[in-house]
């Protein structure tokens, strides 16, 4: 029987439709770990209040999503606080709490019935980078909170987890961590679920090309550029020769259904709305060029988008705006139009979409990049060697 038992936070998902927390909980538990992850219910699919998956404990709390602005935000994060104390309570005392942000409020559990815990930050945002790009308010008093509550996360945790290089660097210089209590646990998608199915011609909607955008929508993740791109690939390339499908939902998904309306774009594009594997997977096996167009800010210049990753474990080519972690992800894989031009973005996938070669070269190096030197593999030794680093850094 496991000796060690991990418990995993995560508020902003649901378990395991959080890919990486989910891949994180099945690494720890073939460590040998008892593993048990608190986070919110699902709307569609992880609604059970508790399920064990795989040898995973997952217990589940109602969240009601956040409406209103930052204060619909507080009302959120409060509810989701005080849950997961409830539900921790049920848990037990566990060898190590394992938060996930955002938000930055979890070193508050750390405590109490958990209090012989070791605390490990993993950080899968930059809470005040997020905070700008998201609310457009400025450094204002909640933008001073945020940089608190980071403040407070990074002091209280033994070890912080990174998913790539740039946030290491952060927690060592604004966190003020040592560089041993730093790891960098990338995102990386299991190949075996990322797998290549029979293209379905039918989705491509009788029109000789497919792009797809596959992720969250947010204020943050520029769909409102990728849509306004796609009106210029129509009316600057002269192009109607393709159609689009954007995968996933998030808080613009409403909004932006009605901007592909405004520019006229209805008939070009499908929002799909979250889809599992099996609807999920004929896309991306079917498409031609996958888009990246997570517009330039503090946040995006330095995070790693899960998006392309999925992109290029599926062998497809990318086009993305040109930020400094997406160029370390993607390398060659992706052609890189400067930040935030439309114009340029529209003219690399009229590009790709006249050059099968390439498509298929860049493809191939992207298939390598994930399946190589960014496998879930190197990432998943990261994160036990994490664990082991915390259990010492208290004695």
């Amino acid at each position: 029987m496991p000796s060690r038992r991990a418990l995993i936070l995560v508020e902003n998902l649901s378990v395991p439709m959080d890919r990486r927390v989910w891949q994180e909980s099945t690494v720890l538990r073939d460590a040998g770990w008892e593993v048990h992850v608190i986070c919110p219910q699902g709307a569609e699919r992880d609604t059970e209040p508790y399920a064990l998956i795989d040898g995973v404990a997952v217990h589940r709390y109602p969240l009601r999503a956040a409406t209103g602005g930052p204060l619909g935000y507080l009302r959120e994060y409060s509810a989701a606080l005080w849950r997961t104390w409830r539900l921790s309570r049920r848990v037990g005392p566990v060898d190590v709490v394992h938060a996930c942000n955002p938000p930055d409020l979890f070193f508050l559990l750390v405590r109490g019935r958990l209090a012989r815990g070791r605390f490990v930050f993993d950080q899968h945002d930059l809470g005040p980078e997020l905070y700008l790009s998201r609310f457009g308010r400025g450094e204002d008093w909640l933008y001073r909170a945020v940089k608190w509550l980071e403040r407070r996360t990074y002091r209280k945790a033994d070890v912080v987890i990174s998913t790539n290089e740039s946030y290491r660097e952060i927690a060592l210089t604004r966190g003020g961590k040592r560089p041993e209590q730093v790891f960098v646990v990338r995102s990386a998608p299991q190949l075996d679920r990322f797998r290549e199915v029979p293209a379905d011609p039918g989705l491509k909607r009788g029109k000789p090309y497919l792009l797809c955008y596959l992720g969250v929508m947010g204020p943050q993740d520029g769909v409102d550029y990728a849509l306004r791109a796609l009106a210029r690939l129509r009316d600057e390339q002269g192009r109607t020769d393709w159609h689009a499908a954007f995968i996933g939902d998030g808080d613009t998904y409403e909004a932006m259904i009605a901007l592909s309306a405004e520019l006229g774009l209805s008939d070009l594009v499908t929002f799909t709305g979250r889809l599992g594997d099996d609807g999920l997977l004929p896309y991306l096996s079917t498409a031609d060029v996958c888009l990246a167009p997570d517009p330039l800010s503090p946040l995006n210049d330095v995070s790693t988008m899960n998006k392309i990753m999925e992109y290029m474990a599926m062998g497809r080519p990318v086009v993305s705006f040109d930020l400094r972690e997406g160029r370390v992800s993607a390398g060659e894989a992706a052609l890189y139009a400067p930040a935030n031009d439309e114009s340029a973005f529209a003219k690399l996938v009229s590009r790709l979409l006249d050059d099968p070669d390439e498509r298929r070269r860049m493809g191939e190096i992207g298939r390598a990049r994930v399946s190589g030197p960014l496998s879930w593999e190197h990432s998943s030794k990261a994160l036990v060697a994490a664990y082991e680093a915390a259990l010492k850094e208290r004695g």
